[in-house]
């Protein structure tokens, strides 16, 4: 996993505190804005920023909208989100927000489980499809695995740290990481240090051999999921590649102390389980 996955980690009640950070960012940005407004006209809702000014506003929206993605808002209720944010920067809200925490709370937990719900009807789908390709294998967890290259080499145990290629897919098509998105070239990682589903896969795998992988959600990011990417309940799909297996490190000298802890940091898809894993 690339070392943004780390910022989708968060507690399920952040995005409270998130919302007042958001609200703080754009009144610290009124200069920028004011800035904007002297320059030119104000272009289309549809046309590109083009002012370095002007991406830098656009760019800090997008930014407050990954922290409402678990909402699921529609584009009327995106309206009052608006108008909060522009009341709120303005310093003259029309209530107090402190007061409407506990329903923003309520609110948060009720679309994410409508969320979860859709994204794991969505993910039994793809995975009862896979699982009726020829080849496949569906094993006892629920992992659906189907060989496209035998490879011809050894196969890795749980102690072993192994280099991949892969590509990893939502369950509409999307690609939400790769090797290729971070210079192409083999990522070494432990066997143990990914999801349940990379482990369980990769023992199955031999050096050389290229494989397409459906986890089930229960092995992939559960409930919680890895926001704004991974939705809570989402299954995904890898297409592996195990390139080979690495030497195991030489133990520390006596009394010397160690650095990084080998595979302490995440180099793909999945380097850190969910919570209950």
């Amino acid at each position: 996993m690339s070392n943004e996955f780390q910022t989708y980690r968060r507690a399920p009640t952040a995005i409270v505190a998130l919302m007042a950070a958001a609200v703080t960012l754009a009144a610290s940005s009124a200069g920028l804005a004011a800035a904007a407004a002297k320059s030119t006209a104000p272009a289309a809702a549809t046309a590109a920023p083009t002012s370095d000014t002007d991406k830098t506003l656009y760019a800090l929206g997008v930014l407050l909208s990954r922290n409402l993605a678990a909402f699921d808002l529609t584009s009327a209720e995106i309206k009052l989100v608006e108008q909060g944010l522009t009341d709120g920067n303005a310093r003259h809200p029309a209530l107090d927000p402190e007061a409407y925490t506990a329903q923003v709370q309520a609110l948060e937990r009720t679309r994410l489980g409508a969320i979860d719900e859709r994204q794991k009807t969505a993910g039994q789908a793809m995975i009862d499809k896979a699982a009726a390709q020829a080849g496949a294998q569906k094993t006892a967890t629920g992992l659906v695995y189907i060989p496209l290259l035998e490879g011809q080499g050894a196969t890795p145990d749980r102690g072993d740290r192994v280099s991949v290629i892969y590509e990893g897919k939502l369950s509409d098509g999307t690609v939400f990481d790769s090797t290729a998105k971070h210079g192409g070239q083999p990522v070494p990682l432990n066997v143990t240090g990914v999801i349940p589903c990379w482990t369980e896969a990769l023992q199955l795998m031999k050096v050389g051999g290229k494989s397409r992988v459906i986890c089930p959600a229960t092995l992939a990011y559960g409930d919680r999921g890895a926001m704004p990417t991974i939705l809570p309940g989402s299954a995904l799909e890898f297409h592996i590649e195990l390139v080979d297996i690495l030497p195991k490190a030489p133990p520390p000298a006596a009394g010397a102390t160690s650095g990084a802890t080998p595979g302490a940091t995440p180099t793909m898809p999945g380097a850190t389980p969910p919570a209950g894993h």
